[in-house]
């Protein structure tokens, strides 16, 4: 059932991020999937081999980057890219993140979606599609609405 579009998953604790993500990608040409926990991202990547990988840091349970660490120890999954999507904006985690851990991007919340968009599709390697009508950030502290 593969129609060739590219297949990015979302692990992060909160539904409505993952629904956010479908409502931006989806009309981009991109299929999502999401999960709401580490160790059932884990699984579902395993069954899945997404092409990227948007991860949160601050999950309940298991880290972000306890994921990521499992990700690169894991033959089957080392190679995914993954872009950070997180809360943490400090200028020395995105440094750690980028240049000690090798993550392909980290994207701060609240964030501009074409932002957003044109990192996954660089990192992808695919053509950056987005218009200029998705301007504003989205505010992700009171709630990203309906599904």
């Amino acid at each position: 059932m593969d129609d060739g579009s590219k297949l990015i998953m979302c692990i992060d604790d909160d539904p409505e991020i993952i629904t956010l993500m479908r409502l931006i990608f989806r009309p981009k040409g991109f299929r999502l999937i999401g999960a709401v926990s580490g160790p059932e991202g884990l699984e579902v990547m395993r069954r899945a081999k997404p092409d990227l990988v948007l991860l949160d840091l601050m999950m309940p349970g298991m880290s972000g980057w306890e994921v990521y660490r499992r990700m690169k120890a894991d033959e089957e999954l080392k190679n995914i890219p993954v872009v950070i999507v997180t809360v943490r904006a400090q200028p020395i985690e995105r440094t750690i993140g980028l240049h000690v851990f090798g993550v392909d991007d980290y994207i701060t919340k609240p964030f501009e979606i074409r932002d957003l968009v044109r990192s996954v599709c660089r990192v992808l390697g695919v053509s950056d599609s987005i218009n200029d009508r998705n301007g504003p950030a989205f505010g992700l502290s009171g709630g990203a609405g309906a599904a």
